[in-house]
């Protein structure tokens, strides 16, 4: 008979980063480890009082018996400087001050007490942090418990940003970096200065040292879980795992697709979106959605809204800012033909539906990932972070899409919102209608995607890549418990005048 710690389940608390974009990942990784083993996993997702409504919304899209097995913790989210009381995500905080949430979350002495307080009193058997929490390692090493960093983007960004951090990237004439790809022998990877992370362009948010700590808090983790699935990076998803080789790498997505024997949704509610798409043939609608926390200046989104209706073409456009005022009569002059979402949208069932013909995205991962599972090919609009880099992946690796924005169309792109140049109507007229067109760029990307679709969904399924990571990390994280148990069982047999190192020396000795 097993003993009473033995048989309780295995408690996961898994820590995001203040982002939706994140917190949306951890959430799903959280669903697919308490489905994969329901009788096994217990998984909480701890987050900030103002972000635990993020968490309830992904579950809430979520099969019920799913979601029901995902517990949510909260901890206070210190006082910053600058940000008001219940601003605590990168997608409600203005643009300006979007720097003080990365600051705040890199800051040890700031975030660390609350965060190590609400570990210790859910004392988890195992912890799944995000990489900007670099003390939670030595908190669980404490506790004696196993630490796994989980990334929320793929192994292409990542290898290609951790080769630009080690490199002297200003140390050029030419104003552009070059990433080496997976084989030795194809033309390198060009980025400009301008399109690269805002911390690899200056010291701002994180300096040197902290860099230094996140790097050496991932050796210190028992294990790397990532976001994405061989098939779609392998040469990467290699060299990825070759980088730390003692130890575990765990490839366990798309999160974004419902665990094995799911059966239906959540109750999210009926979309008008998805009433407009039924009415609309197969393959002809262009949906255009920048993601949760991209800024389109209003002068960019007027050009947007006249390049689609130049287009000719059917579309769907989610805006994030619901106060923008479209340009008088264009409503009129769309008609029918488009439809336009502020705010939020199942983006997606979206994806999912037949009469999609492209998305316009901004290369956010999860984005990219939804694309994929869908088989949707892409025109990329990158803005931010690590976009511009993604989008590499997708049209210069895989090719499953163009930039909307022609190389050479003498446009300044960058990270920076200030910087960034104005993309005339015409230009998203062009792209769209040249995409789309019988023959075109699309039908090809689109081949291509269709089949990381397939693989997408075969990797999830029972007996896929994707789901034996995850049964591995399950079982990993099992015999570390197991192994601790045993240890400290042993620890309390040991005699007083004796300490842990001589009476294990001891017991090696009589073993002999």
């Amino acid at each position: 008979m097993a003993s009473p710690v033995q048989s309780k389940k295995l408690r996961i608390l898994l820590m995001p980063f203040f982002a939706a974009s994140h917190i949306g990942p951890f959430t799903n990784l959280a669903i697919h480890l308490a489905a994969a083993r329901p009788d096994v996993v217990e998984a909480t997702v701890a987050v900030t009082t103002a972000n635990a409504s993020i968490v309830q919304s992904v579950l809430a899209r979520q099969n019920p018996s799913h979601a029901t097995a995902v517990k949510v913790a909260t901890y206070p989210f210190p006082a910053v400087d600058g940000l008001p009381p219940g601003v605590e995500n990168l997608s409600t905080v203005k643009a300006a001050d979007a720097w003080r949430i990365d600051a705040a979350a890199f800051d040890e002495a700031l975030m660390s007490p609350g965060q190590e307080c609400l570990i210790r009193e859910h004392s988890p058997d195992a912890i799944i942090t995000d990489m900007h929490f670099f003390w939670n390692p030595d908190v669980a090493a404490d506790l004696g418990v196993p630490c796994v960093a989980f990334q929320v983007i793929g192994t292409f960004a990542t290898t290609a940003i951790n080769h630009l951090t080690g490199a002297d990237i200003h140390d050029t004439t030419r104003g552009v970096v070059a990433v080496p790809r997976a084989h030795h022998g194809d033309p390198d990877i060009v980025i400009p200065h301008t399109e690269l992370p805002e911390f690899l362009r200056s010291q701002k948010i994180i300096d040197g040292y902290a860099l230094d700590r996140i790097t050496s808090s991932v050796k210190r983790c028992a294990g790397r879980a990532v976001n994405t699935f061989f098939d779609l990076e392998h040469e990467y998803c290699e060299l990825f795992a070759s980088g730390v080789k003692t130890r575990p790498t765990y490839f366990v997505g798309p999160l974004s697709l419902s665990p094995p024997a799911a059966a239906g949704g959540g109750s999210a509610g009926h979309s008008p979106c998805i009433d407009w798409l039924d009415r609309m043939p197969s393959r002809s609608v262009v949906f255009l959605c920048f993601g949760s926390l991209t800024h389109v200046s209003d002068a960019q989104l007027v050009e947007l809204a006249l390049g689609l209706e130049a287009s000719g073409k059917p579309f769907l456009w989610v805006i994030r800012d619901d106060t923008w005022a479209l340009p008088e009569g264009w409503l009129e002059r769309v008609g029918e033909r488009g439809m336009v979402v502020k705010g939020w949208a199942p983006q997606t069932e979206i994806l999912e539906h037949p009469a999609v013909r492209v998305f316009v995205t901004h290369c956010g991962w999860n984005s990219v990932l939804e694309t994929v599972s869908a088989g949707v090919p892409v025109l990329t609009w990158p803005m931010v972070f690590e976009q511009f880099i993604i989008e590499r992946l997708l049209t210069e690796v895989l090719e499953i899409g163009e930039r909307l924005l022609p190389e050479g169309a003498g446009v300044v792109r960058s990270t920076r919102y200030e910087e960034n140049g104005l993309v005339p109507a015409e230009v998203v007229a062009q792209a769209v209608i040249k995409f789309v067109e019988p023959g075109g760029g699309g039908d090809a990307a689109r081949r291509r995607v269709e089949e990381l679709s397939a693989r997408a969904r075969a990797t999830v399924a029972e007996g896929g890549s994707s789901h034996r990571d995850l049964q591995r990390l399950i079982d990993d994280l099992m015999e570390a418990r197991t192994e601790r148990h045993h240890d400290n069982n042993i620890l309390q047999k040991v005699p007083c005048c004796l300490n842990a190192g001589a009476w294990k020396q001891l017991t090696a000795d009589e073993s002999h």
